[in-house]
């Protein structure tokens, strides 16, 4: 079972978002429950932003990321976060694959430079974001805010034929084992059992590591990055495709002033999908089996909420 990149080599690249929009669903079978909550009495806010063409939004593919947050205790709304009296309200903003409008081949920026500033200067003053941009096109739409944080955003699609799985090269497996995970409170965990050892992302980009941030799931030396569907075709030929990488990650975390920074490359491993692709479904997310990604998410937001330090 394959996701996009092998099986949809004419994916992304020739069909259009609002066909593969329709073949990726929340998965309705998915069990948010968790035994021990963070929180009872007064909850948290967390907003997901939907001002900026969101492929995830907060009642649509990332409804099942919702509904794990608010078992856990927080409150969970659609925001927008071009709205500096709104985010100012919040504990976390999450901005999962913003897009932009298409120009001339390319996709054009998701947010403009005030509103960047805006999303800038908040986290600096204390708030907390969780940004994520996927494969392309969504790491163009996002990268100028990246910039803001000192991120470069690779903007294709990582590929690793050693550290994955399921015979696709773009389903990432970071295994503690292997030294892709790094030594952070997100991968510690509050105890325990909720330490993290394996995660598994579904087709995503990659991101630079700036100075004082912490590489939460490391790319190999080995992987690579494609950006055209001759990438994919050298790779299928048993040859390297696109660009080589080296120090680089899908996901990272970081102070940035007074507030805190998590981003990522990926965004279905924090959603819970059933993904249909040539008359093929598979899961995608927390609903696989054998990963810790339902737990990385809490974590990745206990952080963020200040939970864990």
């Amino acid at each position: 079972m394959r996701k996009l990149a092998v099986v949809l080599v004419a994916g992304l690249l020739a069909m259009t978002l609002p066909l593969v929009a329709q073949q990726q669903i929340a998965d309705p079978q998915f069990d948010p429950r968790v035994d021990r909550p963070a929180f009872v009495d007064t909850p948290p806010r967390i907003g997901i932003d939907e001002a900026h063409k969101n492929f995830h939004t907060r009642n649509g593919r990332y409804q099942p990321f919702a509904a794990l947050l608010e078992a856990d205790g927080y409150t969970v709304s659609a925001v927008s976060a071009s709205d500096a009296g709104t985010i100012g309200k919040l504990t976390v903003l999450v901005i999962a694959n913003a897009l932009g409008d298409p120009a001339e081949g390319r996709m054009g920026p998701a947010f403009t430079p005030r509103e960047c500033d805006i999303i800038r200067d908040w986290v600096r003053g204390g708030g907390s974001l969780l940004l994520i941009a996927d494969h392309a096109p969504f790491g163009e739409a996002a990268a100028e805010l990246a910039r803001r944080f000192g991120v470069e955003m690779g903007k294709g699609y990582v590929l690793d034929r050693k550290h994955s799985e399921n015979n696709n090269p773009t389903q990432l497996v970071f295994a503690a084992e292997e030294g892709l995970l790094g030594d952070h409170a997100i991968v510690r965990g509050r105890r325990p059992s909720e330490r993290i050892r394996r995660v598994v992302s579904f087709t995503g980009q990659s991101l630079s590591v700036p100075a004082g941030a912490t590489p939460l799931l490391k790319i190999s030396d080995g992987a690579s990055e494609a950006f055209t569907e001759e990438d994919f075709k050298t790779l299928d030929a048993g040859g390297p495709a696109g660009t080589k990488l080296s120090g680089r990650a899908q996901g990272i975390a970081m102070p940035f002033g007074k507030g805190r920074l998590a981003m990522f490359g990926e965004a279905a491993m924090f959603s819970a999908q059933i993904a249909t692709f040539e008359g093929q479904s598979m899961k995608m997310g927390m609903n696989v089996a054998g990963n810790d990604d339902r737990q990385f998410l809490l974590n990745v937001i206990h952080w963020l909420s200040r939970v864990i330090d």
